[in-house]
């Protein structure tokens, strides 16, 4: 019989924080949280887990975060350092795994499948990982074991900090169950309230519901929500050049309803992007866009283009498709941000892109 997979998601837990601990260890038993200034109209970019206590989260206003808490300290991002430590990791987890699927500065899946003869014998090679980086490092960190990707990573901010959560081949239904709708990546707060709406709360109630009716409520969306309520997920552990992304964010003074102004710093962003991209003598197969209303709600879409590019042209012209999907003319942004990811080096050609 084959052996099931064995999917780990490692993440670092509380990162930019937990970093920031390691360089002033003093602030240790301090509310702490990392982001801009409150009166520049700052947000929380990571809480410690001392500020989660406040209800304290990312994403936050810093205005909102200083009210809840009064004694809260407050540092700059310090990116350089939050990348360093991040390269070493993923380092470590190249050098442990055959194969490696960085998706963030502080995550990442791995598969060991082709170097297991027992399912159950990844669990000691995985605690091991965790305890060097751990002890080494003094980073805390998760880990979700699983035979899939989404179950993992669910396992994985199942019991932080320095959580290790197993879930055995064929008890993915058990597990997800009694879990929130809204735990499973994908399902975002709209999606959760037009469950809610039918009954749909737990995992359990998600799964009980036929694959036809999903479908007909709710599309191709339907069939996914079904096959993840019963733990199904097939996607591979995708192998990259390289664990990094780049963006460029704008935190507007005011908020922005102009769709010329918006489509200005699009053009901006997009610049900045192809001049770091070429700088770095990289092209970009993945084009991402971001954007935040004032209520704090955050949509972010990308698209996957036919082949790999550094031109501006390519990636404003991705960026403005993307920005017609998830933008109403005439509603205020807070924010908006472009990014890309999926690198690779030589000449690539302009395709029209094709959405993921």
């Amino acid at each position: 019989m084959e052996t099931p997979r064995a999917i780990v998601h490692f993440d670092l837990d509380a990162f930019y924080c937990s970093v920031e601990l390691l360089r002033h260890p003093e602030l240790k038993e301090k509310p702490l949280v990392v982001g801009g200034r409150a009166e520049q109209r700052g947000v929380v970019a990571a809480a410690s887990y001392k500020a989660r206590e406040y209800g304290i989260h990312s994403a936050m206003s810093m205005y909102r975060a200083q009210q809840l808490c009064r004694e809260l300290v407050i540092l700059p991002m310090q990116r350089n350092h939050y990348q360093m430590y991040s390269r070493i990791i993923m380092g470590i987890l190249q050098s442990a795994a055959p194969k490696i699927e960085p998706v963030s500065i502080d995550e990442a899946y791995l598969d060991f499948t082709p170097t297991v003869h027992e399912w159950h014998d990844v669990l000691e090679r995985v605690k091991d990982i965790q305890l060097r980086i751990r002890r080494d490092l003094g980073l805390p960190n998760s880990v979700g074991i699983a035979t899939n990707k989404m179950v993992a990573k669910i396992a994985s901010d199942f019991n932080k900090p320095n959580g290790f959560t197993v879930v055995e081949p064929g008890r993915e239904t058990e597990f997800l169950a009694p879990l929130a709708v809204s735990k499973i990546p994908g399902i975002g707060p709209k999606m959760t309230q037009r469950l809610q709406t039918l009954g749909i709360e737990r995992v359990k109630d998600l799964a009980q519901v036929p694959v036809e009716d999903l479908t007909q409520q709710f599309g191709k969306w339907g069939r996914g929500m079904a096959e993840w309520a019963r733990g199904i997920d097939n996607r591979p552990v995708e192998s990259v050049r390289e664990a990094k992304s780049m963006s460029q964010e704008r935190t507007f003074s005011r908020d922005v309803h102009d769709p010329e102004e918006l489509d200005a710093w699009l053009d901006r962003m997009s610049t900045e992007l192809g001049t770091q991209l070429r700088k770095e003598g990289l092209m970009a197969f993945t084009i991402q866009i971001k954007i935040r209303y004032p209520d704090f709600t955050t949509f972010t879409r990308q698209m996957t283009l036919g082949s790999a590019t550094a031109e501006p042209a390519m990636i404003r012209h991705s960026a403005r498709i993307l920005l017609g999907r998830i933008w109403e003319p005439g509603t205020p942004v807070r924010l908006l941000g472009v990014g890309c990811r999926n690198f690779t080096n030589g000449v690539g050609q302009l395709n029209l892109p094709g959405l993921q």
